[in-house]
């Protein structure tokens, strides 16, 4: 008789393409997919948001509650493009304006209500099941939203493994020890060896305390999140998990059927090994932002516009790189500053540099598809999916060495080169005595630069690029086995 699939309830914010505000979306919808070759099979439990139940059409109803932390609430049952969601319909929760987590620009006031009640559905679930009788083998948690899943399954005394993925912990769902009995959380356990985080609550601490196992999205990552410099305050946290073999990096993949540039319906068709439209997506982007044809590389930034993401430091190397026959094309929104900052940019060099704010998904895809970089100078990045859709596309990487964009890019080194191993620019090397900053920028911009004027060279290097793993098998297979070791 054949063995059942096994069963993973993930529990997170956003899954894409419902819905998704970062990487963390991107992650949670393409995860289940990668498994279940593997014999796991996923339901993703998120918040049904305004208008998400109309989107994807016909539900049922599986678990109902008729006082979830202050209103009645059911999970429906849906298909959506492939992925098998239970969503939570609790109106009094998340049905309002704005976006997941923030409204004209401020967070929620009682986001911390709105998780912990994801979380308490999580932890019901994975104990007594759905009407349809389904039940998890195994919950895997995402981030601080779904922190207390761990917590709520350990409080009821339930043996569901619990995995715990951290995507970024400056993310930290924190609030007052005096919310404890609204959440139905014990007070008995608020010390600094539970739930207590410097006098306050963190959902991800909690999470990081009672989960089964902890892992993070990229090896360099495991390691930068016990140290202060990257740990926000959870760094003891981290290495006593880690130390005691119970907290790993697997990096982060990415959905390589929709992030194709073989069968994109945003661009003209390439590949790795027809890749001459390229030129013909490099160009049509050049028009589409109104910019002349530059003598030196195409560069491209798709992100948040915040101190993270080095903005700052692109605004003081980019002049520099336009100078030498550069163009810049930039598709983002965040702090008003930075989006300031690049408007002025833009306006300096109007025939040069293109600046597109807000989000616009199939804009990222023809901007990846004709730039000739990426460039991603974060200050501390736990993966970032960014260079993973550059070297698909041909747009070579040029990164801060740092969390997951150091485990996913080789740096263009002259040795790298003649081996065959790079497929991009790297600066603030660590372990080289290097810092993330602008100067570190502008060098390895200036170095991308001159190996675009060697066309051979350059072509070399993008093949190379375009053909490094960037899909979910190895990483997916790693999580399987991870998964069984925890339901044995």
């Amino acid at each position: 008789m054949a063995r059942r699939p096994r069963r993973v309830l993930s529990v997170a914010s956003e899954c894409a393409p419902l819905l998704k505000t970062g990487g963390l979306a991107d992650v949670v919808g393409a995860l289940p997919a990668a498994l279940a070759p593997l014999g796991w099979r996923s339901r993703i439990l998120m918040p049904a948001y305004r208008g998400l139940l109309e989107q994807v059409g016909r539900s049922r109803r599986v678990w109902r509650d008729d006082d979830l932390f202050g209103g009645p609430a059911a999970v429906r049952s849906a298909s959506y493009r492939g992925l098998d969601l239970l969503l939570l319909d609790a109106p009094h929760l998340f049905d309002r304006p704005g976006g997941p987590y923030t409204v004209d620009g401020h967070d929620h006031p009682d986001n911390h209500v709105r998780f912990a009640a994801l979380s308490w559905v999580g932890a019901r679930i994975a104990m007594h099941g759905t009407v349809d009788r389904w039940r998890p083998d195994l919950v895997h948690a995402h981030d601080w939203q779904a922190g207390l899943v761990p917590s709520y399954l350990a409080y009821a005394g339930s043996e569901v493994p619990t995995l715990l993925t951290i995507h970024n912990i400056a993310f930290q769902g924190v609030f007052g020890p005096d919310q404890l009995d609204r959440l139905r959380l014990p007070t008995w356990d608020f010390h600094p060896e539970a739930l207590e985080y410097h006098g306050l609550v963190s959902t991800l601490k909690a999470g990081m305390v009672h989960a089964s196992r902890v892992t993070t999205v990229s090896p360099t990552y495991a390691e930068e999140l016990a140290t202060p410099e990257f740990g926000f305050g959870l760094e003891g946290v981290v290495a006593s998990r880690r130390d005691r073999g119970e907290m790993v990096g697997i990096l982060n993949g990415i959905d390589t059927s929709v992030w194709d540039p073989a069968t994109d319906p945003h661009v003209v068709p390439f590949s790795a090994s027809a890749p001459g439209a390229k030129a013909e997506n490099r160009r049509a982007l050049l028009a589409e932002f109104g910019l002349d044809e530059p003598n030196g590389p195409l560069a491209v930034v798709v992100t948040r516009l915040t101190h993270q993401k080095g903005v700052d430091l692109l605004l003081e190397a980019l002049p520099a790189f336009v100078e030498a026959g550069g163009a810049v094309v930039v598709l983002g929104s965040g702090d008003a500053g930075y989006e300031y900052g690049l408007g002025e940019l833009a306006a300096r060099y109007p025939r040069s540099v293109g600046l597109r704010l807000g989000y616009d998904e199939p804009l990222s895809h023809r901007m990846y598809a004709g730039g000739d970089l990426v460039l991603v100078p974060s200050r501390f990045e736990p993966c970032g999916l960014t260079q993973l859709y550059g070297l698909r596309y041909g747009a070579l990487p040029v990164v801060a060495s740092t969390g997951g964009l150091r485990d996913t890019v080789a740096d263009a080194t002259p040795e790298r080169l003649a081996d065959g191993s790079a497929t991009g620019f790297a600066f603030g090397d660590p372990t080289q005595g290097g810092a993330i900053d602008a100067g570190g920028l502008g060098f390895a911009l200036g170095r991308a630069v001159d190996l675009y004027a060697d066309r051979d060279a350059w072509l070399r290097l993008r093949a190379r690029a375009m053909r490094a793993p960037v899909d979910w098998s190895t990483s997916a297979t790693r999580y399987a086995e991870l998964f069984a070791e925890l339901v044995r």
